[in-house]
C-alpha cells in the first residue's frame, strides 16, 4: 500500500500543507514541527513525488555514488570511474540515451550522513547506488544500513559495494567488490622484514573502519610469522586517513619508540605526513627510516624518494562497480569478488642502516 502525504500528516499531527512545506523547504517551519514531520516520513518510509503505484514501483535516471571524502584521490578515482560507466560516452548530440545521472554524495565519514543520503536516494527512486570505501564496524549502524538497503532493493534499486566488504544480515547488495587489504598489508610488511627491518612502526587509520582493521591484521600476521610480534600497541598509532594525522602520529611514534627503522602508513596520504615528520626529526628516508604507504595514489611515484606502497586498482574497480550498477556486467559468483593488491617497491624503503 502506497503511503500518501496525508498519512504522513496524520502521523506527525500536522496539516498536509505543513508536510509539503517541510519537504519542499520553501516556507519557514518551527524546528520541532519539522523534526516531527521528518520522523514521520522516515517511520512510514514515504517516497516524495510517488503517490501513484506505477511511479512508486519505477526507478528514475538517478544513480548515487557515496564517498567519504571526494577530495581524497582514493574516493575520487573510484567515483570518477564509476560515473564514466554510469553516464556513458554520449553520442555527441547532447541527447541522453540509456545513460543515467550520477550524483556523488560526500558523507564526510559520518554514519548518520550515509543513512541520510540513502534515504534521499530512496525518495528519488534511484536506479542504483554505489557505496565506496570501508564500512563502519558498529552493530547499530550495520543494522540500520541493512534495513535501509533492503528498502532500496525492494524498490528496484541496484546496490553495489566498491572497496567495501559484504554487509552481514542482508542480501540486498547486487555485488560487493572488496580489496585484498589483508594480503596487501602482509606482503608490504614481509618486504620490509626481508630487507632486515625488525622494529616497524605502524600509523593506522580510524579504529572503527573495516579497512583499518584488515590492513592492520595483515601487517601483524606478517610480524607474527617472522617471530617479531611483541608489544604491537606500543608501535601502533591510530588517526584519520589524512596527511596531518600521519605527521602527528609519526612524531608520537618516534617519541614513543625511537628505535624503529621503518614506518608503515595506513595509506599514501598518511605516508606523506609521516615523511614530513621523519624529516623534521632530522632523519633521512630511507637511509635512517624507511616509509611505506598503501593504495598507490597518483602522487606516490612523484614523492621524493618515490613511495613504496601497495597498488589497489581503484579506477578498474570503480568502472566495474559502475557497470554492475547499470546491469552491463553479470555479478560475480556468490555476489562477492576480491580484488588483488600489488606491492610497488620504490625508493622510500631500503635495508636499515647498521652501526
Amino acid at each position: 500500500m502506497t503511503v500518501t502525504l496525508a498519512d504522513v500528516a496524520a502521523r506527525a499531527r500536522v496539516s498536509p500543507a505543513t508536510v509539503s512545506r517541510v519537504l519542499n523547504g520553501n516556507y519557514p517551519v518551527a524546528s520541532s514541527t519539522r523534526e516531527r514531520v521528518l520522523r514521520a516520513v522516515d517511520d512510514l518510509d514515504y517516497v516524495l513525488n510517488g503517490p501513484a503505484s506505477s511511479l512508486a514501483a519505477a526507478t528514475s535516471d538517478l544513480v548515487g555514488i557515496l564517498v567519504n571524502d571526494i577530495a581524497d584521490p582514493f574516493f575520487g578515482i573510484m567515483a570518477g570511474a564509476a560515473q564514466s560507466e554510469i553516464g556513458g560516452p554520449g553520442d555527441g548530440t547532447g541527447r541522453a540515451g540509456g545513460e543515467k545521472l550520477a550524483v556523488v554524495c560526500n558523507t564526510g565519514g559520518s554514519p548518520g550522513r550515509e543513512l541520510t543520503y540513502l534515504t534521499l536516494l530512496q525518495r528519488q527512486r534511484a536506479a542504483a547506488v554505489v557505496l565506496t570505501g570501508g564500512a563502519l564496524e558498529d552493530p547499530a549502524h550495520q543494522a540500520a544500513m541493512a534495513v535501509k538497503l533492503a528498502k532500496l532493493a525492494d524498490a528496484g534499486t541496484r546496490i553495489v559495494f566498491c572497496g567495501r566488504p559484504p554487509l552481514p544480515g542482508t542480501d540486498a547488495v547486487v555485488a560487493a567488490l572488496t580489496f585484498d587489504n589483508r594480503g596487501g598489508a602482509r606482503r608490504l610488511t614481509k618486504h620490509l622484514i626481508a630487507l632486515g627491518h625488525r622494529r616497524i612502526g605502524y600509523v593506522a587509520g580510524p579504529l572503527e573502519r573495516t579497512t583499518t582493521r584488515h590492513r592492520l591484521e595483515g601487517h601483524r600476521e606478517a610480524m607474527k610469522a617472522a617471530g617479531l610480534y611483541g608489544d604491537e600497541e606500543s608501535v601502533t598509532v591510530h588517526g584519520p586517513y589524512d596527511r596531518s594525522s600521519g605527521y602527528d602520529a609519526t612524531l608520537e611514534l618516534l617519541r614513543r619508540e625511537p628505535d624503529v627503522t621503518a614506518v608503515v602508513a595506513a595509506n599514501d596520504t598518511v605516508a606523506l605526513g609521516a615523511c614530513a615528520a621523519v624529516r623534521e626529526r632530522g632523519l633521512r628516508i630511507p637511509e635512517d627510516i624507511s616509509v611505506a604507504g598503501f593504495d598507490d595514489l597518483p602522487f606516490s611515484v612523484d614523492a621524493v624518494p618515490a613511495l613504496t606502497t601497495v597498488r589497489l586498482p581503484l579506477f578498474e574497480a570503480g568502472a566495474r562497480a559502475g557497470r554492475l550498477a547499470m546491469g552491463k556486467e553479470a555479478p560475480p559468483a556468490g555476489g562477492t569478488a576480491t580484488i588483488a593488491a600489488e606491492l610497488m617497491e620504490r625508493g622510500s624503503t631500503a635495508p636499515p642502516r647498521t652501526g
